[in-house]
């Protein structure tokens, strides 16, 4: 599973398992029962992830320590969904908005790491929220869903 390709196919079972269901917390809810962290699609999501980054084409760019860059542009067969993974550590990112909302697997590389004091798993922020992604407590990769690829930084 190191191919764009795989994790392609990978993130396709995800998109096609959210449709065009709200980003809201029943769908939080839903992405926790149907892909548990644990399970199979989330661990092989984490493996291509680490494979990804070790190979190059994933996380490409640095700035202010974090790792990140955007490994699929919007795309028809993933709902219309992009592909950013992010690699911070004890860190928080720049303030952005979510004009149509976001989903986020969390992926620790520290047992107690914790995205926006959320642990390993599914995170959904709706349309117009608005944050400063923090990891705390170590390191973690995290792999946005943005429909449509929108996001709005809100600081320069």
């Amino acid at each position: 599973m190191g191919s764009i390709e795989a994790f392609r196919q990978l993130i396709q079972t995800v998109t096609n398992e959210i449709g065009d269901r709200p980003l809201d917390a029943a769908l939080q809810t839903s992405l926790q029962e149907t892909f548990p962290y644990e399970g199979e699609v989330c661990q092989s999501i984490v493996r291509a992830c680490k494979q990804g980054i070790a190979d190059g084409w994933m996380c490409k760019h640095e700035h202010g320590g974090i790792r990140y860059g955007r490994v699929i542009k919007p795309a028809e067969d993933l709902g219309g969904y992009s592909v950013d993974v992010v690699e911070m550590n004890d860190i928080a990112g720049p303030e952005h908005c979510h004009p149509e909302g976001e989903i986020d697997l969390i992926m620790p590389l520290d047992a107690a790491a914790r995205f926006d004091d959320q642990p390993a798993g599914w995170l959904v922020y709706g349309p117009q929220t608005v944050h400063s992604p923090t990891v705390s407590a170590g390191r973690a990769l995290v792999l946005y869903l943005l429909p449509q690829g929108k996001i709005a930084f809100t600081q320069a």
